[in-house]
């Protein structure tokens, strides 16, 4: 995160949300801000509420409770379409499965394009251009802009998803488990190309991952959540190199080397 300040009002500011399903706790009472230019990475076990808590930001579950206020504006309360238009403007999802985040049947140059003029853009030409140029950008060979996602190999379809998504230049991007599911060599790679082009952009970002490799390399600071509700937040080194809550500790010590 660079060029932020203390005077800088949080780009997302969230207060109290909470979801239950049923008896069951999915969220409960969480708090988080994330400033301009910062990724904020959520692990925890499964089950832990990270992925709940994300897909109510994202509007994907409607919240029971809590605010969540971007450029003045409680997105949990917007009304369906202007949801939809920040989703296609402003914000940006990566899905776990690139499959739930493109159309299959549609050509990877058609995928991007689409986002492009649901932005407003309307020239062939420039929509194409634009589209062989994000191809490049993501690793995908700009011959195959006709080729549709079926044709891909599963990394490639996660990059295609996240071209798709960071093409009108999203002021949010929300990720769930961006590398899951992926060959170690596939995520490696997909890791690289995320990091590179978070840092280039200055995109704002909130990951959700079970990985604490992944916040490792790509946030700033940490949340971490059990049981629906967030136990411990930080800087990711500091959390991730002193931990202080047990079960952070817990956490760090199954899945990091000493």
């Amino acid at each position: 995160m660079s060029g932020v300040t203390e005077s800088d009002p949080p780009l997302l500011s969230v207060r109290g949300l909470t979801k239950s399903y049923g008896g069951r706790i999915g969220c409960a009472g969480i708090d988080l801000e994330l400033w301009p230019g910062e990724v904020l990475g959520i692990v925890g076990e499964s089950g832990s509420g990270k992925s709940t808590l994300l897909a109510c930001l994202a509007g994907h579950l409607e919240a029971d409770a809590g605010t969540a206020l971007y450029a003045g504006r409680d997105v949990l309360t917007l009304p369906e379409p202007a949801r939809r238009r920040l989703g296609r403007t402003e914000w940006a999802f990566v899905h776990q499965h690139a499959r739930d985040g493109l159309r299959m049947n549609v050509s990877a140059g058609g995928n991007v394009g689409e986002r492009l003029m649901a932005g407003g853009a309307r020239h062939y030409g420039d929509i194409r251009r634009t589209a062989e140029d994000w191809l490049a950008r993501v690793e995908i060979d700009p011959a195959r802009i006709d080729d549709r996602p079926s044709q891909f190999s599963g990394g490639m379809q996660q990059r295609l998803q996240i071209a798709r998504g960071l093409v009108t230049g999203p002021k949010l991007v929300l990720m769930d488990e961006p590398t899951g599911g992926l060959d170690v060599s596939v995520q490696a790679r997909l890791l690289d190309l995320l990091r590179g082009l978070v840092r280039r952009m200055g995109l704002s970002a909130i990951v959700v991952t079970h990985d604490l490799g992944v916040v490792r390399l790509l946030a700033d600071r940490l949340m971490v959540m059990k049981d629906g509700r967030a136990v411990e937040t930080g800087l990711t080194d500091r959390v991730l190199d002193d931990p202080q809550h047990g079960y952070t500790q817990l956490l760090v010590s199954s899945v990091l080397p000493t």
